[in-house]
Parts: structure tokens; sequence; C-alpha cells
């Protein structure tokens, strides 16, 4: 391995690499370890576990329209997967807290998705596994900036 510094050209093309990889990680994980939530519902599982939130706050995280928000959160809720109760501080809002079926789905599809991973996994070589462990670690600061 190189102890040379990148060159700005190197850097900007692994960050390019690097980007697409994890696209198509990400989308691969969300696509094919379940079938049963979508994945923007799952996204808001995800948000509302632990956490009651409004459609607005989870638009808001979620970076989408209020409306789209209010579509998905109306399927979750019309599945089972999420109550509404009137927000008692303010009458023209509700708010949305998983229900146990919710948090049922969430935690199946969370296992789906490691198992996915871990299946891929399996045929690394212990110095791939050594690599993979340094990048998470590397990628978690990257994430987190």
């Amino acid at each position: 391995m190189s102890t040379q510094p990148l060159t700005r050209s190197e850097l900007a093309r692994l960050a390019s690499d690097l980007r697409l990889v994890c696209m198509r990680i990400s989308r691969r994980v969300r696509y094919e370890s379940d079938r049963e939530l979508t994945p923007s519902q799952f996204s808001v599982l995800a948000r509302l576990d632990g956490q009651p939130r409004t459609n607005r706050e989870l638009a808001d995280i979620e970076r989408v329209s209020a409306p789209s928000m209010t579509r998905t959160t109306a399927g979750l809720v019309a599945g089972g997967y999420v109550d509404r109760t009137d927000d008692p501080a303010d009458g023209r809002q509700v708010i949305l807290s998983l229900t146990p079926v919710g948090r049922k789905a969430l935690g199946r599809v969370r296992r789906q998705r490691d198992a996915w991973m871990l299946e891929r996994f399996q045929g690394l070589s212990p110095e791939e596994l050594d690599i993979l462990t340094r990048a998470r670690d590397v990628l978690a600061t990257v994430a987190n900036e």
C-alpha cells in the first residue's frame, strides 16, 4: 500500500468511486432484502423508532414534501404499522407512532438486511474483512461530518 498522499485528481476519483459503490450497496440492500415495505416506508418506521413525530417533522427529516410524506404515512396507518393520535398542543397536527406490528416489521426488515450483507461477507478473506472493519470506522467519520 502506498504511503504517498493522493493527488487532488486521485482523491476526486476515490470520492466518486466510493460514492457510487455506497449507493449501489444501499440500493441493493433496500430492494433485495424486503418485499413487505417500500424503502420510503421502512425509512419512516425507522424514524419513528423511539420517538413519535408529526408528518411535517418526518417530511423535513426525509427531505420530501409534506403531501408525499402524508401519502407514505397514510399507507403505513392503513397497514397497521403506524398509529395516529391528535396532537394535544395543536389540533391541526397528528402525532405518528409505531404500533407493535410496525415495530415487529422494522425488526424483521433490519434482520433481513443484515442477513443480506452477512451472506456477501461469507466468502471474504480475513484481510478483506479487516479492510472492511477499518473502512467502516473511516466511513462513519465521513458520514458524521
